[in-house]
């Protein structure tokens, strides 16, 4: 493991250069690698790991045809690499369990009476076995427990192994029946496409990602969008005014600014007055949402959002109601000038420009 410097404090991570994809072909060659569930993860990972040439086969109920569809639309062959869950789980060594959080629990008896003595089963989430008190879902003593989770959607997965960037993931052992645990976990970490993979826990992975979904990433980053779009409507600014000072800024021009040197490097190159207001804002605006993640994290490690997430998404009509409040989100005003300011950009696709450029390498912050 290379030892890296993350702001003074000194963390071990995974090189793909260390442990390459040649490596995790000679640790799988005699496994078969089972993808349950071919929803958001599956089918990424599944397609990955077959184009790194390692033995892979699907279990999905077909009752959940659209899935089963997909998977046959992918290549996989029913009865020859298309399998039930059950049949799957038996067929397969590593088990890879990646229907959603709620459905983990729905399945894991049929999982678990099929599970062979010295079988790996994976998860992407440390959710079922972190909250296994919740998901009733408990490993037999006599299998391995391991995790490999994809920092990004099965989208990202999927379009970040294709370009050859790979994504970052972290991964864990829960439980090493076979003394072989970390080597499946770190192979397979490599076959789904992880450019480097950093250790963790099942419990840290999942207090941090349930925070991060509920956080920054996704709810409080639509709560903030909404607070100011909300703001400016109401003080006189148009719709697209509101709309692309509050997203199409910060999607199409900033963000990408500190995905590509950092927050510092974005406000370099901002102008002197964006700089200043934003220094000065960023505390209050820190100071009021830091009580809002203490509470969020609280009831996180208390078990509050996994009861949550089990009790909305066992409802039987859990589907109609998350597709309603989704529409609503996207059939208010917000998000319809959102579509149109879209469509207003051009046709023509985007080109790489060489970072040496003219006018295009930014300015260093001590400028």
């Amino acid at each position: 493991m290379a030892t890296i410097d993350f702001g003074g404090v000194s963390e071990t991570v995974i090189m793909r250069s260390e442990f390459p994809v040649q490596k995790a072909q000679e640790v799988l060659k005699d496994e078969t690698v089972a993808i349950i569930g071919y929803g958001v993860q599956g089918p990424a990972q599944a397609l990955n790991m077959k184009d790194n040439g390692i033995k892979v086969i699907i279990g999905q109920a077909k009752e959940f045809q659209k899935d089963w569809d997909r998977a046959v639309e992918d290549g996989w062959v029913p009865g020859e690499t298309l399998f039930d869950i059950a049949e799957a789980t038996s067929r397969g060594t590593i088990i890879q369990i990646l229907v959603s959080d709620g459905a983990q629990r729905l399945i894991w008896s049929t999982v678990k009476e099929n599970l062979n003595k010295g079988d790996a089963l994976y998860f992407s989430h440390g959710f079922s076995i972190t909250y296994a008190q919740q998901t009733g879902i408990v490993a037999p003593d006599d299998v391995d427990v391991v995790m490999v989770a994809p920092k990004g959607s099965g989208t990202s997965v999927r379009r970040n192994f294709l370009s050859g960037a790979g994504i970052n993931s972290s991964f864990a052992v829960a439980q090493d029946a076979t003394g072989r645990a970390e080597e499946r976990c770190i192979a397979i970490g490599i076959a789904v496409g992880s450019g480097y993979l950093f250790p963790t826990t099942f419990q840290n992975e999942v207090f941090s990602d349930l925070t991060g979904e509920r956080g920054i990433l996704m709810g409080a980053l639509a709560g903030v969008m909404e607070a100011q779009y909300e703001c400016l409507r109401k003080n006189g600014h148009s719709p697209s005014e509101a709309f692309n000072e509050t997203v199409e800024e910060l999607t199409q021009s900033l963000i990408r600014l500190v995905d590509e040197n950092g927050m510092d490097w974005m406000f370099s190159n901002c102008s002197a007055t964006a700089q200043r207001g934003a220094l000065d804002w960023k505390g209050p605006f820190r100071d009021a949402v830091a009580p809002v993640f203490e509470k969020l994290y609280d009831r996180v490690q208390s078990g509050e959002e996994c009861e949550r997430v089990l009790e909305s998404t066992g409802q039987a009509n859990y589907q109609a109601s998350l597709n309603a409040e989704l529409k609503e989100m996207r059939d208010s005003e917000m998000w319809q000038t959102g579509a149109a300011v879209r469509a207003l950009r051009p046709d023509e696709p985007a080109h790489e420009v060489s970072a040496t450029t003219k006018g295009v390498s930014g300015r260093m912050g001590d400028n």
